[in-house]
């Protein structure tokens, strides 16, 4: 399987420097980053949401070192949210969140990044919306969801991400569905071991319907995160056989995959937000994009040969 050798060049600083150097490598990046600044997604925000789907902000960059760009990561934030106010949309556009971002990972990550993700959700629940924080690998998880009840307290529309991947999610899920929460399902891109994760996708295909019915029949607000048709289909029988309404879930895809059925899905009158990432540090999140699917990988490579 490609997946994982994709994952590990995803951390590998020479393939960082051969993929960012390939004349055609930006063209393709534009496919899923559409910028590197808030300026330059403005007009996609003011796109996506006159076409009636709604979105979820991600500045991109995951190789904190140091507090000082932990706090950047922060400002950053704080600034999207400045620009968000000035257009007025609420909650169709909000915003997710990578702890590793915000110092997680640094000594005394946990409360560093707590006390740095906390004046974004303060300052995303001042115009009307909320904050998404991300899952990553699994040995995050524990200070992730610790700093997701933390936030609640104050913040209860904050909300989360679940990965179907992990063994554990099962029970997360049971947890976060009894608690009333926001729950982004999705079937988990990072490279993890088998002890602690389903490596077939078969498995993880049935992992994610199971977990995604606890949600449905929970008292959360379950987010679909899935490109899958069949999964988007199961997801639309569990929502119709739990008695939800159209605007009691949503589904989630990433930008610039399969844009037409964002469409076809808000059209039909479900809640459709599209993940849209932008920022200069963009490699480790294009190449999870890569692994996640073989298709994008397949136009990577078909660009890279026809540009070389």
């Amino acid at each position: 399987m490609l997946g994982p050798v994709i994952l590990a060049a995803s951390r590998s600083d020479r393939m960082r420097r051969l993929i960012s150097a390939a004349p055609v490598t930006k063209q393709v990046v534009d496919r899923f980053i559409p910028g590197e600044t808030v300026d330059d997604v403005v007009p996609i925000i003011k796109e996506l949401t006159d076409q009636g789907l709604e979105l979820t902000m991600d500045v991109v960059g995951e190789d904190i070192t140091t507090p000082e760009q932990a706090t950047a990561a922060r400002d950053a934030y704080l600034l999207l949210t400045d620009r968000l106010k000035d257009l007025q949309l609420g909650p169709k556009v909000e915003m997710s969140v990578k702890l590793s971002m915000f110092g997680q990972a640094l000594p005394g990550g946990h409360e560093l990044a707590l006390a740095n993700v906390r004046p974004v959700v303060e300052a995303a629940a001042a115009i009307g919306t909320t904050v998404t924080l991300d899952a990553e690998d699994h040995t995050t998880l524990d200070s992730m969801f610790a700093i997701h009840e933390e936030l609640r307290k104050d913040f209860p529309q904050t909300g989360c991400v679940i990965q179907a991947y992990l063994f554990r999610t099962e029970a997360d899920a049971r947890r976060l569905a009894a608690s009333g929460s926001r729950v982004r399902l999705v079937k988990g891109a990072y490279k993890e071991p088998a002890e602690v994760a389903y490596q077939n996708k078969h498995e993880i295909d049935k992992a994610y319907v199971r977990i995604l019915r606890t949600l449905m029949e929970g008292d959360g607000y379950p987010m679909v995160g899935s490109h899958d048709p069949r999964l988007i289909s199961i997801a639309q029988e569990l929502a119709r056989t739990a008695g939800r309404k159209l605007d009691e879930y949503e589904f989630q895809m990433l930008y610039g995959i399969r844009s037409d059925e964002h469409l076809r899905l808000a059209a039909e009158g479900h809640r459709m937000r599209v993940y849209t990432a932008y920022g200069t540090d963009w490699y480790g999140y294009f190449m999870r994009r890569l692994a996640e699917k073989p298709a994008n990988l397949r136009f990577f490579v078909r660009s890279m040969v026809s540009k070389g």
